[in-house]
């Protein structure tokens, strides 16, 4: 075993002695169940763990991550997660978490090629060339991609809404919400992005404001006003 590596096992074994000197039973607690309300679907991006963000212990939130915070129809690893969670942990809440300076959205925003990413990125670029126009609009590069990373969140979340595993539940009565959210690496804030849906018949309306709130945010901040 490498030095690095024996250091790891070593800060695992320092974190759980002071985990159960804090809170006494805590290990043999999270034996029992797990149930969570949430359902994080975020970013693999290594500076965005979702407990830490959330201030939640584990076993507070059922997490799924991919690069640049995807959700595809055929996907059947997310499609397995969603499912999972709304049926047999009956999560109350998905939370597509974006967050700003995404390494996968800038390649996508730029035609950067990476390697075999680029057939996944091809899903952002979809979200880059549905809003080509709103984003051509603007000069600078960082307003830019923060936008994209926006965009991608919110069209995440609608596919969220338009899956099988959602729009079953809504038809059965459950009760699940499917949120949009970003994070900001810069000071560690999520930002509601003002996408909130609770049934099928709210998907279109939910989006359409979420997506018009973003637009002015930014069109604000373009011409020199506050975001």
């Amino acid at each position: 075993m490498t030095t690095h590596l024996a250091e790891l096992f070593e800060s695992n074994r320092r974190w759980a002695a002071e985990t159960e000197r804090r809170t006494p039973g805590f290990f043999t607690s999270l034996l029992q169940q797990q149930a969570p309300q949430y359902l994080w679907i975020g970013c693999a991006d290594s500076r965005v763990p979702a407990n830490e963000i959330l201030g939640l212990l584990p076993g507070d939130v059922f997490v799924h991550r991919n690069v640049a915070n995807v959700v595809v129809h055929s996907d059947l690893n997310a499609l397995s997660v969603m499912q999972f969670a709304i049926d047999q942990l009956q999560v109350r809440h998905i939370i597509v978490v974006g967050h700003y300076g995404c390494g996968g959205v800038t390649a996508a925003l730029q035609n950067r090629r990476i390697g075999l990413a680029d057939n996944w990125l091809r899903h952002v670029q979809d979200v880059r060339n549905k809003h080509r126009t709103f984003l051509d609009g603007m000069d600078d590069e960082t307003q830019r991609l923060n936008a994209l990373c926006e965009l991608n969140v919110l069209e995440q979340a609608l596919n969220v809404c338009e899956t099988t595993v959602v729009q079953d539940a809504w038809e059965r009565g459950q009760a699940v919400v499917v949120h949009g959210w970003v994070y900001g690496l810069h000071d560690g804030l999520l930002q509601d992005l003002r996408l909130t849906v609770t049934n099928a018949a709210e998907v279109a309306a939910a989006y359409g404001l979420a997506l018009g709130a973003l637009k002015t945010r930014h069109d604000a901040t373009r011409k020199g006003g506050r975001p």
